[in-house]
């Protein structure tokens, strides 16, 4: 789960935290002073720092900037039983992920802990661009469709700028990673990237999660807290799913977007703030103006730069990589041999409707290999997978239309008594011929496709006289 190193010149906290977090999964070290705490991390970079300001010899925010020295990008979180104003805001200048005050709630602590692990990996784990699926790492956009490449140029024109960029795409396409190869490869790599979905956090949290809240501002508002922008200063921030912002806080991010400040709430403070914002949406933002869901000021001041993420539909050609690179990755995660995965199987996946684009995929792959007990992975534990997840073909409305029309045209003509037999028999020889083009004429795996007995497909090839050429290749199967 993560190697967390605890600085604290208390002993009963140290090993109370040492307790708590070991039983939680994670690999624990502690240290009583700064200067411990810096031997450690020279030895090995922990994912997080949980560290006091009052410590003998070196206080804590002395040992945060030579932690910060030797790993930029360390996660810290900043704890301390005598909370000042002047602290939090000297911590978080220096970039700690957080500042809390003693004693604390342990839920709280946990949740702020797995938090801060998940941003410094975001930060350190680097997102390869069209790696090779057999070297690529955890972390990878996969694909050399024309499609994709044009993503890559994109990306290495707007990294090295400090505009604002909108990534577009529908959920599963990778926005999130394309993001972060955007921050990766920027002049900002070296500083703070948060994520804030927009959509996961409630109305009532979020507007005080992203600017802070100065004490007294509400109910509950015991002391000063700084917020995720200020605290990503001089980083990167992605605004994920901002089409799902409340249309409250579409103001102040305007506010940030023109002004470079931000206020507290409950505060009168312009607080100057150097952050660049990424924001990412699934949703139809013109569809937002029209209807008044979404301001259509900030939506100029965040299109300086569109980046259309495109779907899997639009890219099939990847669709093999794609399944080569999850297959090695969650082989190595599992620690077992890499079973490979039979071309007929790739056909079905470049065949099927990705409604859920890339991480559908990457679901159906891994449970593929789950289930394959060492052996490639064929089609049929494709379909199984499918088929075990409910996968309906999404509706292609125009196509329907076609099809109701013909249907109305037979049915005005009245060309046959037996109407309704006459239709379901020209459809059923249509889906057969279709299934054994889609499986280069083998009619074992037809029958597969079409979750039939292959005595039974024998049969309606038959019935429909279906052409042997239409089945030359794997006659014999």
């Amino acid at each position: 789960m993560g190697a967390i190193l605890i600085v604290d010149d208390d002993s009963q906290l140290r090993q109370s935290f040492e307790k708590l977090l070991t039983e939680e999964g994670y690999s624990v070290r502690t240290a009583a002073s700064g200067e411990t705490g810096l031997d450690v991390v020279r030895e090995s970079v922990p994912d997080l720092v949980v560290i006091d300001v009052r410590l003998p010899g070196m206080n804590g925010l002395e040992t945060f900037r030579a932690m910060r020295e030797i790993e930029p990008k360390l996660p810290v979180i900043v704890m301390t039983a005598f909370g000042t104003t002047d602290v939090a805001i000297e911590a978080t200048k220096l970039g700690a992920f957080e500042y809390v005050l003693k004693p604390f709630e342990i839920p709280d602590i946990l949740t702020l802990i797995k938090q801060a692990i998940e941003v410094g990996r975001f930060m350190r784990s680097r997102v390869e661009i069209d790696a090779a699926p057999e070297i690529a790492t955890t972390e990878a956009i996969v694909g050399r469709s024309d499609p994709m490449q044009e993503v890559y140029k994109a990306i290495g024109r707007v990294a090295q700028t400090d505009a604002t960029v909108l990534i577009r795409g529908e959920s599963g396409t990778g926005k999130e990673l394309v993001a972060r190869a955007i921050y990766q490869h920027s002049l900002r790599a070296d500083k703070p990237f948060l994520v804030i979905n927009c959509v996961a956090i409630p109305e009532t949290l979020l507007e005080s999660e992203l600017f802070g809240y100065e004490k007294g501002a509400f109910t509950g508002a015991a002391s000063r807290r700084v917020g995720k922008i200020q605290q990503a200063h001089g980083g990167t921030i992605l605004l994920d799913e901002i089409g799902d912002m409340p249309f409250s806080i579409q103001a102040k991010i305007l506010r940030l977007l023109q002004e470079k400040h931000i206020e507290r709430l409950g505060g009168r403070e312009a607080i100057p703030v150097d952050v660049r914002i990424v924001a990412a949406t699934n949703r139809d933002l013109e569809a937002g103006l029209t209807e008044g869901r979404f301001r259509e000021d900030l939506y100029y001041r965040l299109k300086v730069v569109t980046l259309w993420i495109p779907p899997l539909r639009d890219r099939t050609e990847d669709i093999p990589l794609l399944a080569d690179y999850f297959l090695s990755r969650f082989a190595k995660e599992m620690e077992i041999d890499n079973p490979g995965i039979e071309k007929d199987a790739k056909t079905l996946l470049k065949n099927h409707p990705w409604q859920g684009n890339v991480r559908e995929l990457s679901n159906t792959i891994q449970k593929a290999l789950i289930f394959s007990r060492g052996s490639p992975i064929s089609m049929a534990d494709i379909s199984k997978v499918l088929r075990s997840e409910g996968v309906v073909v999404e509706r292609d409305e125009a196509a329907e239309e076609a099809i109701g029309q013909w249907i109305r045209n037979m049915l005005i003509s009245g060309k046959t008594r037996d109407m309704f037999h006459t239709l379901m028999d020209r459809f059923g020889r249509k889906v057969v011929a279709e299934a054994l083009k889609f499986t280069d004429g083998n009619r074992s795996r037809a029958a597969e496709v079409l979750a039939i007995s292959r005595p039974t497909l024998l049969s309606k090839i038959e019935k429909y006289q279906i052409k042997t050429e239409t089945s030359v290749k794997g006659n014999s199967s």
